[in-house]
C-alpha cells in the first residue's frame, strides 16, 4: 500500500509521519530527553532539538517490563528501553478550519506494564471524527512508578513521582506543540483506563498540571494505589534488599542494576507487598510530597484539586478478568477474609452485608471488583462533584461471546467501544450476527459522549451531572438508561475504608 508522508515542524525540530486510512500519524515523537545514565530516576528533562528531519513512522521503545506484556501481534513484540519517553499523534487528513479538541490517552497496566503502541489504543477512529489524538508512554515499575527517592544519598539524588512528572512533561509538550497539528492547546482532555485512569485522577491533584488540561475521563480507576512517604520508604528498602543491596549501597545498587534486574525485583516486590499488606500497592503515586501534596481524593473533597469537568466510571463485572488472568484481587472467601481481618469487626460486618449471599462466588467477584475499582470511582465522584461538574457511568454491555466465556462486562471491555473495536475484523469475531447492531449502537453512544465532552465539557444534555443526594449514573448497555444511586449499600459500605488504617 502506498504511503504518503506528512511533515510538521514543532519546537524541537521537524517530524515526518505518514498518511493512511484517512488519518495522519506520527509515532514515537520524543517529549523529553531519554532518562538514561545519570538521568535514571530523575525528573524528566526538556527534549533536545534535533537537526534535519526526524522520521516518526515506526513505534519506538516501550518502558522496561516483562516481555510477555509487550506483545503487539502473534510472535511480534515491542522492543524495550529506558529511552521510552515518547508520544504518538493522530490527526484527520482533512481537518476542519477551526482548532480541534485534543484527546490525550494514558494507558493502563497496573503501573508495571503496558505501552501506547498496543493496537487497541491506535485512536484513528477518534481522530477521524475530528480531534487530535495523542497517546503517551511513561516510565513504569521500578524506573517510574516505585518511589525510590528515600534511597537518595550524597552521591545520588532520586526524584519522587517520576511517572507523574513524565505525564506533566508530555502535557506541556502538547500545550507547546499541538497547534501545529491542528489541535486547540486550550481544549485538552486527558483520559485513561485502569492505572491510566488512576493517573488521570491523580493529575487532578498535581499542582504542576494546573492549566494543562480542560477535561478528564477516568475509566475504571484503581483503589489502594496512593502511598504515604513512610510506606514508600518501606517499599524502597524492601526493593533494594531484593536487589541484594545492604545499607549504604542501596542507591548505587539501583543505579548499577540492568533494567531486566529491576523488572524481576519489582515483580518480587509486588508479591511481597500483597503478602505483607503494607496498605498500598507497590507502584503508584506518593502523596505528602512537594509534587503531590495531598491524597487526590482528599484534594478533590477539599476543593484543592483542579476544578475541571470529570467523567468517571466502572464496568459491571470488573473482577472477572482478574479471576482468569492476573490473580491480584481479593475475590475468593479466603482472600477476602484475610483482607478484612485488618478491619474492625463492625466494619467487616458492614462491608460483607452489602453483598447479599456472601460468600457465594458471585458475591465474592462483585466484592473484588468494588474493592479494586468501584470504591475508587464512588469516592472520586463523591469528592470531585462538590466543586466541579462530575459524571458517573457504569458500563454493562457485553456481547454473547464475552458472556459465554465468563468474562461479561469485565475490566477494560469499555475500551472496545471507546476505540471502536467492534467495527474491526477482531470486533466482528467478538459479535455474532445478532449482537453486531447492538455493539455498534453502544460504541456510537459512548464515543459520541466522549467526543461531546472533549468538545464542550458536557457528555450530552440527557446525562445529568452527579450530585448528592441524587447520584445519577449513566448505564451503557443495549438499553442505555439513567439510574439513581443504584448501589447505595455497596457505595456506603466502602466509605472511609483503608487497609489497616495506614
Amino acid at each position: 500500500m502506498h504511503k504518503h508522508t506528512v511533515r510538521a515542524t514543532i519546537a524541537s525540530g521537524t517530524v515526518e509521519g505518514f498518511t493512511r486510512d484517512g488519518v495522519n500519524r506520527w509515532r514515537a515523537i520524543p517529549y523529553a530527553r531519554p532518562p538514561v545514565g545519570p538521568l535514571r530516576l530523575r525528573a524528566p528533562q526538556p527534549v533536545e532539538p534535533w537537526p534535519g528531519v526526524r522520521y516518526c513512522h515506526g513505534i519506538g521503545y516501550c518502558a522496561p517490563q516483562r516481555r510477555m506484556y509487550t506483545i503487539l501481534a502473534p510472535g511480534r513484540y515491542q522492543p524495550m528501553s529506558e529511552d521510552c519517553l515518547t508520544l504518538n499523534v493522530v490527526t484527520p487528513t482533512s481537518p476542519p478550519d477551526t482548532p480541534m479538541p485534543v484527546m490525550v490517552f494514558i494507558h493502563g497496566g497496573g503501573y508495571f506494564m503496558g505501552t501506547s503502541a498496543t493496537p487497541i489504543y491506535d485512536g484513528a477512529s477518534l481522530a477521524r471524527q475530528g480531534c487530535v489524538y495523542v497517546s503517551v508512554n511513561y516510565r513504569l515499575g521500578a524506573l517510574g512508578c516505585l518511589d525510590l527517592s528515600s534511597l537518595s544519598d550524597t552521591e545520588h539524588t532520586f526524584d519522587d513521582n517520576l511517572y507523574l512528572r513524565d505525564l506533566v512533561m508530555a502535557l506541556r509538550w502538547v500545550r507547546e506543540n499541538i497547534a501545529v497539528f491542528g489541535g486547540d492547546p486550550d481544549n485538552v482532555t486527558i483520559f485513561g483506563e485502569s492505572a491510566g485512569a488512576h493517573a488521570v485522577a491523580t493529575l487532578l491533584a498535581v499542582p504542576a498540571a494546573k492549566g494543562l488540561f480542560a477535561q478528564a475521563i477516568s475509566e475504571s480507576p484503581a483503589a489502594g494505589m496512593v502511598r504515604t512517604k513512610e510506606i514508600a520508604a518501606e517499599y524502597a528498602v524492601k526493593f533494594a534488599e531484593l536487589l541484594g543491596a545492604g545499607p549504604g549501597e542501596r542507591a548505587a545498587a539501583v543505579m548499577a542494576a540492568r533494567p531486566t534486574e529491576l523488572v524481576t525485583a519489582f515483580e518480587q516486590l509486588i508479591v511481597a507487598g500483597q503478602r505483607d499488606m503494607l496498605g498500598a500497592f507497590a507502584a503508584g503515586p506518593t502523596s505528602g510530597s512537594e509534587y503531590l501534596p495531598l491524597d487526590p481524593v482528599d484534594a478533590m473533597r477539599d476543593g484543592h484539586a483542579h476544578r475541571v469537568p470529570l467523567i468517571v466510571g466502572t464496568n459491571a463485572e470488573e473482577a472477572r478478568l482478574f479471576g482468569r488472568f492476573l490473580k491480584l484481587l481479593p475475590m475468593t472467601e479466603s482472600t477476602i477474609e484475610r483482607l478484612l481481618s485488618l478491619a474492625e469487626p463492625a466494619e467487616r460486618e458492614r462491608i460483607t452485608s452489602a453483598y447479599p449471599g456472601y460468600p457465594d462466588p458471585a458475591a465474592c467477584i462483585q466484592f473484588g471488583g468494588d474493592f479494586a475499582f468501584g470504591s475508587a470511582a464512588w469516592q472520586i465522584a463523591e469528592a470531585h462533584s462538590r466543586h466541579a461538574p462530575t459524571y458517573l457511568y457504569r458500563y454493562d454491555y457485553a456481547p454473547r461471546t464475552l458472556r459465554w466465556s465468563g468474562l461479561g462486562a469485565t475490566h477494560a471491555t469499555e475500551l472496545l467501544a471507546v476505540f471502536d473495536v467492534y467495527r474491526t475484523a477482531f470486533g466482528k469475531l467478538l459479535t455474532a450476527a445478532a449482537d453486531r447492531r447492538t455493539a455498534l449502537r453502544v460504541s456510537d453512544d459512548i464515543q459520541s459522549r466522549w467526543r461531546a465532552f472533549a468538545r464542550t465539557g458536557a457528555p450530552g444534555d440527557d446525562w445529568p451531572a452527579y450530585t448528592i443526594p441524587e447520584r445519577a449514573v449513566q448505564v451503557f448497555d443495549s438499553r442505555p438508561r439513567i439510574e439513581y444511586d443504584p448501589h447505595a449499600p455497596r457505595r456506603e459500605a466502602w466509605e472511609g475504608f483503608t487497609l489497616a488504617g495506614r
